[in-house]
């Protein structure tokens, strides 16, 4: 004899929630259109950063003013000749203000240190001393 763990009796069981769908499942959905054809020659190339401009930013603090203004002039111009295929405008434009800041400093102090190298020398030659030089 076998054993029936579910034995089948009349019993009523309630109605499944929610409803069986009325149109066949899965939906027909309409025929599938061809992928266009990926070329990869005509795919966007990734933007590069220039060398020149990171060049020109790195002298630009080291304290090398002359040549972070150089390179950060030869970046501008290759990056605005490249069509939108090199980046990097923001570095080459932040080193070659920082180079010329540095510049400016540097004929800044220049400046200074030969008036005071002048002045100097003219102290010993003039009796009353340093400050008759200066005014």
């Amino acid at each position: 004899m076998s054993y029936d763990p579910y034995p089948q009796q009349n019993q009523q069981y309630p109605q499944s929630y929610p409803p069986p769908p009325s149109q066949p499942y899965p939906p027909s959905y309409p025929a599938a259109q061809p992928q266009p054809y990926y070329n990869p020659q005509m795919a966007p190339m990734p933007v590069s950063t220039s060398g020149w401009a990171i060049a020109s930013l790195i002298c630009s603090l080291v304290g090398v003013s002359l040549l972070g203004v150089i390179f950060g002039h030869v970046a501008l111009n290759e990056i605005k000749k490249s069509n939108g295929r090199v980046g990097g405008h923001g570095l080459a434009l932040a080193g070659t203000i920082i180079g010329y800041i540095g510049l400016a400093l540097g004929i800044i102090i220049g400046c200074v240190y030969v008036f005071a190298i002048a002045a100097a020398v003219n102290a010993g030659n003039n009796p009353s001393g340093l400050l008759g030089v200066l005014f």
